[in-house]
């Protein structure tokens, strides 16, 4: 285990010295935080006010703090959801760097086992995804919180940070995998910012997924970040959802609730059907899964050695 502990180290060092990988990382996040202040929040105040036209008897009765809630919210969510995609890809771009620098044929050449070279790349990435996504986390529910606008219990907060490294690992092991096709970093570079370019519309970050068709739906709903960003909407939503429901007084029926958790994907959809929370949790451990095994089949002829 010292030479498994040794090389993750390694991997962590590398990625964590370098500050402007760290920068471009969480460049796609920054981008929503920018694109929010300028031009979205307007766009998710015109949506939560077009769902509240849907039932006019409601018009007075929820509060402006906590639409404000609502829409801030839905900001850090979308972060968080574009940062599980871009975060976990940079920090495994320590591969490409040391097959083009032949490092790997060094790491082949010691006495290190197949499988502690590739679940030591597995693990720092991880681990790195993690810290970061988890420090982003932690700085928007401070912010949130120093606003008044967190209306969470301690359990909702754990589930998050849970969720949040769920869908680091998973998206670690995903583009592992996706890492054996490129040769120089020029390429992973170049993927990587058309990575980061689609990643805020395919958690929906920019419009939301209900906005698009069902077959757009189901192509977005194919990476296991959008189920993630799914679950931490339920999770982080929980609080400021039951303060409106308090302040309809049940009037509705739940009619104006379920227009929002419609309009804004409380629930993936794929092949025109919903999959509920639960079925996105068990597609995300079943993605997960399957990308490690792949992972581990697909690198073990790679570090074969000579």
């Amino acid at each position: 285990m010292r030479k498994f502990i040794g090389l993750t180290r390694r991997n962590l060092l590398i990625y964590f010295k370098d500050k402007v990988a760290i920068l471009f990382s969480i460049l796609t996040s920054l981008i929503v935080l920018v694109l929010y202040l300028l031009f979205l929040k307007g766009t998710y105040q015109d949506a939560f006010d077009s769902a509240l036209e849907e039932v006019p008897m409601l018009t007075g009765l929820i509060r402006n703090e906590d639409i404000e809630s609502f829409i801030n919210v839905t900001l850090l969510i979308g972060m968080m959801g574009s940062a599980l995609i871009t975060v976990p890809y940079s920090c495994l771009t320590t591969i490409v760097k040391d097959r083009e620098n032949k490092i790997d044929y060094d790491i082949s050449a010691t006495p290190i086992k197949r499988w502690q070279i590739i679940l030591s790349y597995f693990t720092s990435a991880s681990v790195s995804a993690c810290i970061v996504t988890g420090l982003l986390l932690t700085a928007g529910l401070v912010i949130l919180n120093a606003d008044g606008g967190l209306l969470l219990e301690a359990e909702d907060i754990f589930k998050a940070y849970g969720m949040v490294m769920l869908g680091a690992v998973s998206a670690t092991g995903i583009f592992m995998t996706l890492m054996l096709f490129f040769r120089t970093s020029q390429a992973s570079s170049s993927f990587f910012g058309m990575l980061s370019a689609a990643a805020g519309f395919v958690i929906g970050a920019y419009i939301p997924i209900s906005q698009f068709s069902d077959s757009v739906q189901t192509v977005c709903n194919l990476f296991p970040a959008t189920h993630v960003t799914v679950a931490i909407r339920n999770i982080l939503m929980r609080g400021v959802m039951e303060s409106i429901d308090s302040s309809i007084g049940g009037v509705d029926g739940g009619a104006f609730t379920e227009v929002i958790r419609d309009s804004f994907t409380f629930s993936a959809r794929m092949f025109g059907e919903n999959i509920g929370l639960r079925g996105s949790l068990i597609y995300i451990v079943i993605m997960t899964v399957l990308s490690m095994l792949i992972m581990t089949f697909a690198y073990s002829g790679t570090y074969r050695r000579k």
